[in-house]
């Protein structure tokens, strides 16, 4: 699929598209952000087809997962660009509004690298008959909103069901597997699962799932982990062939190394080879704030998102061990899923030593949680507040959605 065989678009499509722009625009000029999710609602409402449209002269790869999809998108779209232009929603605004948005200001690009919503995956698979789906992982993440995780991965498993698509799963994620399997064509990729609370009953039968080492198994029903045919060792990336090509990442963590190899199995579906993609993505620094390192009131702070106990648990992993000052915020606000139960999943106990500042809008139901995990804390009001009572060293701020986005405005990052 190229550029020159797409069909022009239709009166009505590049009515929606221009309405769409003037009501991003309009957004953006009031100070509502980027615009991009009401331009494309506006876009939609006049052409319902019009995703579709906008994407049949694309390659495209759509990225979906609880953690980690806004970065592997990000990273593959970086890898990608060896070999064409890139159409590609990189500020995560990654439900069909937002998807239509970033499309619609691509019509020069031969790819399309795709984040998408774990709720809306396959309907937007049905849109815009992607050449690949990345499925990285599933975890519990607003519950009150997406359902359990469970009941997600057969909702992938169904609507991908005989897709065209390459699928390249995480053979060391249960629900991942469970959900890939009813795909004729899978790319099983070994990237490691820390996080398994959510991973211990067989998505097929609901037995217990047993794990020896690294692998996996159902002895009830013989649900097994695949054989992979890519894997992440140590700080390579082993292909098909079993030739090691080395990660070299700016972003810090062993989870950004088990994105940068499942976006290398993506690349080479595209004919891109691993050692090209893994060079193009050392030029990712940061992610949509995500990562980056700020000034703010003379201090530096390193800005770090995390939205779930899995996502909080890899993070606990890349901040600096103690004395390192650390500020938590928590909001719930419609974006993070307004339950907050999942506060007593994580091992906050994990953060002992540390000086901790809280804040967000539901900084008493994290302070409840700390408490009982042990540790000390002081609960603050503001950011401003927060950093004062820091005692010296790099700051590790750690916040979920709203309340990151509550930080970058704030430190204008």
């Amino acid at each position: 699929m190229s550029g020159s065989n797409s069909e022009p678009l239709s009166a009505r499509a590049k009515l929606a598209v221009t309405a769409g722009r003037a009501a991003a625009a309009v957004s953006r000029a009031a100070g509502r952000g980027s615009g991009s999710v009401i331009g494309g609602r506006v876009a939609l409402k006049l052409d319902p087809d019009l995703l579709a449209a906008l994407a049949q002269h694309l390659d495209v790869v759509l990225v979906s997962a609880t953690n980690g999809k806004t970065t592997t998108t990000r990273l593959i779209a970086e890898a990608l660009r060896a070999s064409g232009p890139v159409v590609s929603n990189a500020l995560g605004a990654n439900m069909p509004a937002g998807i239509t948005s970033a499309l619609a200001g691509g019509s020069d690009a031969r790819y399309g690298v795709i984040e998408v919503d774990e709720k809306y995956l396959a309907g937007v698979a049905r849109d815009t008959t992607p050449k690949a789906i990345a499925l990285l992982n599933l975890s519990r993440d607003q519950l009150d909103r997406a359902a359990e995780t469970r009941m997600l991965a057969e909702k992938w498993r169904e609507g991908l069901s005989g897709t065209k698509a390459v699928v390249i799963a995480n053979a060391d994620d249960p629900l991942i597997v469970w959900a890939a399997s009813s795909s004729p064509n899978v790319v099983w990729v070994a990237v490691g699962q820390e996080w398994k609370d959510d991973a211990w009953s067989c998505p097929s039968c609901g037995g217990v799932l047993q794990r020896p080492g690294d692998d996996w198994f159902c002895a009830e029903c013989g649900f097994r982990r695949p054989a992979p045919s890519w894997a992440l060792s140590g700080e390579h990336v082993l292909d098909p062939h079993g030739s090691a090509w080395p990660i070299h990442l700016q972003l810090p963590g062993r989870a950004n190394k088990a994105n940068a190899a499942t976006s290398a199995a993506v690349a080479a579906v595209f004919g891109v080879p691993p050692q090209v993609a893994l060079e193009r993505m050392y030029q990712v620094q940061a992610v949509a704030g995500r990562y980056d390192v700020v000034t703010f009131q003379g201090r530096e702070l390193r800005l770090l998102l995390a939205k779930n106990p899995a996502g909080w648990l890899e993070t606990f992993s890349l901040i600096d061990p103690p004395p390192a000052p650390v500020i938590l915020s928590v909001n719930a606000r419609g974006a993070d899923g307004t339950d907050t139960s999942w506060l007593w999943d994580v091992d906050y106990g994990r953060l002992a030593g540390h000086p901790i500042m809280v804040l967000g809008d539901r900084k008493l139901d994290l302070a409840v949680r700390l408490e009982v995990a042990g540790v000390d804390f002081r609960v603050c009001d503001t950011l401003d507040e927060a950093v004062s009572m820091a005692p010296p060293g790099q700051i590790e701020l750690i916040a979920n959605y709203t309340a990151f986005q509550d930080v970058r405005r704030r430190v204008g990052n």
